[in-house]
């Protein structure tokens, strides 16, 4: 089994090489690629040193069986039919490709079997806020359709990427000092605060990330759910947050709720909140599953529930999907059933 991470020096990629290494990945050999201004560095992958070599339109791919791919859209754009060319599978993590009718955007837990088909070569991995939604409403899903879906996201600095950790960390070293905080990775300073926005604003006055939610959400679950959304960005360094509202056909009991969450794959129930226990960043940060607590119904709906939710977006929200995919695909695709 041959496999290539592009992108290999940025938070994702950094990632990947912990997932593959924690989960036992079988790789024969690994290839790192990167930009110009990673090329050349060196890290360390099962005892052994890994040079990151200069992504080129050539057959560098020629062999190699998976490619995680986490360097942004247009370098997945740029890159792709040199990736794909020789059989490789791509699944890619930027939001080049979800939205592609040839490109399945997939979930494990919800939809595994789309990544069966995939005309193009590749495989899209979802918006992290998407995924960690999506992971928690399908066990709900199979107990009552859901017609409709609000969230508020509470998404960590991690988002952003690496650079945006250290600026939030610069920030607070900064402002502790009497120093004016360096802001250039968010549109205003983060720490101390919170930023009602991620990404760019669309002409419907949602944000592209809120509108990844809307479609990203039908396309993964093969819903008519509507899905509206309010994405803030918050200063915690790691791992992101959503309270959901869910409207479902017919009223789920907080029982059921409870117990559908807790014996679905990817999800951790952690909801006692007379105790003070409901999931939090500190927590979830470095942990696979999605926890949710909180379950309760919904005031203002007959048929509403409503949670709330805690993961981390680097892990299940970028790298730990996309390497599921590979996964499922190595055990249930018959071309690459051989390896």
């Amino acid at each position: 089994m041959k496999v290539a991470i592009v992108g290999a020096s940025g938070a994702v990629g950094q990632e990947f090489l912990r997932i593959l290494s924690e989960r036992a990945f079988p790789i024969d050999e690994l290839v790192l690629f990167g930009s110009e201004r990673s090329a050349g560095q060196t890290y360390m992958f099962n005892g052994k040193e890994h040079v990151v070599k200069l992504l080129q339109h050539n057959d560098d791919f020629r062999d190699v069986d998976f490619a995680f791919v986490s360097a942004g859209g247009g370098t997945s754009k740029e890159f792709a039919e040199t990736i794909t060319k020789h059989g490789t599978v791509m699944i890619d993590n930027s939001s080049a490709f979800r939205m592609d009718p040839e490109v399945p955007l997939v979930v494990p837990e919800c939809n595994a079997e789309d990544a069966l088909n995939r005309p193009r070569g590749i495989v899209a991995n979802p918006n992290c806020t998407t995924i960690m939604m999506v992971v928690v409403l399908q066990p709900l899903e199979k107990l009552s359709h859901i017609k409709r879906i609000r969230v508020s996201s509470y998404q960590s600095a991690s988002g952003a990427g690496a650079a945006a950790m250290a600026e939030l960390q610069t920030q607070y070293s900064q402002l502790v000092k009497g120093e004016e905080p360096t802001v250039s990775k968010f549109p205003h300073q983060l720490a101390y605060n919170v930023i009602p926005q991620v990404d760019v604003f669309t002409d419907n006055g949602y944000t592209k990330e809120e509108m990844k939610m809307y479609h990203e959400t039908q396309k993964i679950m093969h819903t008519d759910a509507k899905c509206s959304a309010t994405c803030v960005r918050v200063s915690s360094l790691r791992s992101h947050s959503e309270s959901v509202w869910i409207e479902t056909e017919r009223p789920l009991s907080i029982e059921e709720a409870r117990k559908a969450i807790a014996a679905a794959p990817g999800c951790t129930l952690k909801d006692d909140p007379s105790q003070g226990v409901y999931p939090m960043p500190l927590e979830t940060g470095g942990k696979d599953d999605i926890f949710v607590g909180r379950i309760r119904k919904d005031l203002a709906d007959e048929n509403g529930l409503t949670l709330w939710l805690s993961g981390d977006q680097i892990r299940k929200g970028a790298a730990l999907n996309a390497v599921q995919i590979a996964e499922y695909l190595m055990k249930n695709d018959k071309t690459l059933a051989r390896k």
